[in-house]
């Protein structure tokens, strides 16, 4: 029984660094008023798969929504989320949206989270 539980906690969040031309994209500009312009532009994601692989698809263009990462993607900013992961599916996507949130509120200008 144990092996099932364990088997679910292969989800991830993860957070890609965009380009800081990112902030010229309507949408991310209302959504971050309080950015600090200082601090990085980010994406911030969760995935049943690694965040490494994750971004090779946002790169791809696969499954990229708006594409801000595939068009503004840098690089993934491991030290903001790999000491959250691994976690079950409910857990990614409740912290998917406490990150965003909390790098909201410490000025990064945040797209994804959602």
């Amino acid at each position: 029984m144990a092996w099932i539980v364990l088997r679910n906690w292969h989800f991830h969040v993860y957070v890609v660094e965009l380009d800081p031309a990112v902030r010229s994209e309507r949408r991310v500009l209302s959504q971050n008023p309080k950015s600090d312009p200082t601090k990085p532009c980010v994406y911030v994601g969760e995935t049943g798969t690694t965040p490494e692989k994750r971004f090779e698809q946002h790169k791809k263009g696969i499954k990229a929504g708006r594409k801000y990462v595939t068009r503004f993607g840098i690089r993934l900013m491991p030290e903001l989320y790999q000491h959250l992961n691994p976690m079950t599916e409910a857990a990614a996507l409740e912290m998917e949206t406490k990150l965003a949130m909390d790098l909201r509120q410490d000025g990064y200008t945040v797209t994804g989270g959602h």
